[in-house]
């Protein structure tokens, strides 16, 4: 009986999930409609690179090939990078024809976090102009891509503009994890919460984000997520709450609101970093997971419990029932289970992968948690945000 009012009120959560919590689920969250300017703004694309060198080749000339009509310039810097990056970025800028600047960075000052001094000191050489994309080395852009964002931030008067990379999922382990992981973050950040100024959630997708940079002057730059390993996230959530400053929630009607931060999925923009093994796909996520929770034991210790609850408890008490007889622990588990399986097919069918892998979700859930609970082990173990050879910068660095 406990088990199967356990079930029932998780089955309970999930109903809540599926029809209350943003469509986290949905993936109709696209670049929204616009139509073509009559000027174009200038923009300035800052790519951190560090040791990218075999990256640069496969995503740097879709960047530098950008069927923009507007100016482009292009500033890559080169993160304290052993491996010739900064070379490899020249070398391509030449044979690209486009403004090219490749900027060698300086090490990482106290409070910093590296991806967001190198982020800083791209701005510092950068030309003047209208805009400021934020993309990864590892990300390749359809020739379209600049133009449809710029095209939509200047239609809708958005200060970001952010899509979520379509991410590589080649391998076994990428096909089993890659989709949840997108699906959890939205989980956490609702997009249609994110687009919505009725609501204060705010988020980005590192790999693509192009900022009005005016609005980054307002909200005082990138100096005020100095020391955040989850740099897009920070950025968002900085916009956010700039708009939020200039038209409060309860003082203006929704359609006289700006939208201001913008975040969607897209097939257009892809990660071309291979994610092969098990233990990639681990390192990459614990090394944020903990961060992302604040490095707060307390939220750990929810997190956990909320995860068994949510995606541990129904398939665990659908075979329960069925060996014990308990008609409520069944129904409520399979319930469960088949509500959660089905708010991850639409991020599968995305991915152009079979939707019955959905029932998988509790197995991956349970990865997940390991990932997390080892990410606060390597937290206090001083190897927190460890990537590329470098770690976080410091307890203090946050999301």
């Amino acid at each position: 009986m406990v088990v199967g009012v356990a079930a029932a009120l998780a089955a309970g959560a999930w109903v809540y999930l599926l029809l209350f919590h943003g469509g986290f689920w949905r993936t109709t969250e696209r670049l929204p409609p616009h139509g073509t300017l009559s000027s174009w703004p200038r923009v300035v694309a800052v790519v951190p690179a560090r040791n990218e060198a075999d990256m640069l080749p496969l995503t740097l000339p879709t960047l530098l090939g950008q069927d923009y009509p507007g100016e482009l310039s292009v500033v890559v810097v080169d993160d304290c990078s052993d491996d010739g990056t900064g070379t490899t970025a020249a070398k391509l800028g030449a044979e690209s024809g486009r403004d090219l600047r490749v900027i060698g960075g300086s090490p990482r000052p106290d409070g910093w976090a590296g991806k967001v001094w190198a982020m800083r000191q791209g701005l510092d050489n950068a030309p003047a102009s209208d805009y400021v994309l934020f993309t990864d080395a590892d990300i390749a852009c359809a020739p379209r891509t600049l133009k449809d964002l710029v095209a939509a931030a200047e239609a809708g008067d958005r200060d970001l503009v952010s899509q979520m990379a379509l991410l590589r999922a080649d391998s076994g382990w990428e096909r089993l994890l890659v989709p949840a992981f997108v699906y959890f973050f939205a989980q956490l950040y609702p997009f249609r919460r994110v687009n919505s100024p009725r609501w204060r959630t705010g988020a980005a997708a590192g790999g693509c984000m192009l900022v009005r940079r005016g609005a980054l002057d307002r909200a005082g730059g990138i100096d005020q997520i100095a020391n955040a390993l989850i740099d897009d996230v920070a950025l968002g959530q900085l916009l956010k709450r700039q708009l939020l400053k200039r038209q409060p929630l309860q003082r203006q009607p929704l359609q006289r609101q700006r939208p201001g931060v913008w975040l969607g999925l897209t097939t257009q923009v892809s990660s071309v970093r291979p994610y092969d093994t098990l233990d990639s796909l681990w390192r990459m996520v614990a090394r944020s997971a903990y961060t992302q929770l604040r490095c707060s034991p307390l939220l750990l210790t929810g997190t956990v419990i909320g995860l068994a609850f949510t995606y541990l408890l129904p398939p665990v008490a659908l075979i329960a029932g069925l060996a014990a007889g308990n008609a409520l622990a069944t129904a409520a588990g399979a319930a469960g289970w088949l509500i959660m399986a089905a708010t991850e097919m639409p991020m599968l069918r995305l991915y152009r992968l079979q939707p019955a892998r959905a029932f998988l979700l509790p197995a991956v859930a349970a990865l997940y948690t390991a990932m997390t609970i080892d990410s606060a082990r390597r937290h206090y173990s001083g190897r927190g945000g460890e990537w590329k050879g470098r770690t976080a910068a410091g307890p203090r660095a946050r999301a």
